[in-house]
């Protein structure tokens, strides 16, 4: 199988956002993770309305003004993925959602790719056994990614966002590849450009985040 096509993966729905009322209805996007959808930058502050399920949120509205939309943040500050699967049907599929974005990458480097690929694997079949679409997200990048650091843990980020890319192939989803467009940024610019924190980003840097998760909504 392949990821998802960005020009139709998500046209059903495209389609419902852009229907006038009456013949609309509401459309739920729950967005699941840790602490960079929770909103949190420079730890304690969390800055809601800056972070990218907000941005999203605006994004969308800019592009569908007739769309009823619904953002709903299930994230925890902290929280790894084995402990997101274990709330999944609790906190997310509760809402009905029709669409999921996933966001685990940076906190999984301590249970490792083996427990991280068996947890995602486990939202990603409960999600689309409800019938909504996926977009999985790879990890934004930390301070260990910046060009001077040559630690073990700048290669641990890059593995974990291959595997979340070979998850979206497998399962011919939809994938919001952040590590690469921070990265693609930060190959020109010092990295600190779009962190506010060792391991968050600042508002640019969810401003990216959100440019790679708008490409999935094609206005037309």
């Amino acid at each position: 199988m392949s990821i998802a096509e960005t020009s139709s993966y998500l046209s059903e729905l495209t389609g419902i956002l852009r229907t006038h009322w009456p013949e609309n209805r509401t459309v739920n996007i729950v967005c699941h993770g840790h602490s960079v959808p929770a909103g949190y930058f420079a730890t304690p502050m969390v800055d809601t309305m800056h972070a990218y399920p907000h941005l999203l949120h605006a994004g969308l509205k800019h592009r569908f003004p007739f769309a009823v939309i619904n953002v709903i943040v299930t994230a925890i500050g902290g929280e790894d993925s084995e402990s997101g699967a274990d709330r999944f049907e609790r906190d997310v599929l509760c809402h009905r959602p029709d669409i999921i974005t996933m966001d685990y990458g940076l906190n999984d480097r301590g249970m490792g790719l083996e427990k991280a690929h068996a947890s995602w694997s486990r939202m990603i079949e409960a999600g689309l056994s409800s019938g909504a679409k996926l977009l999985l997200l790879t990890p934004t990048p930390d301070d260990t990614q910046a060009s001077t650091y040559a630690g073990e843990d700048k290669q641990v980020l890059v593995e974990h966002a291959d595997q979340i890319r070979a998850l979206a192939d497998q399962h011919a989803i939809g994938l919001a590849d952040s590590f690469d467009a921070c990265l693609q940024y930060g190959s020109q610019q010092d990295l600190s450009d779009i962190l506010s924190w060792s391991n968050h980003p600042n508002r640019f840097g969810h401003e990216l985040v959100a440019r790679e998760l708008l490409r999935w909504f094609p206005a037309g």
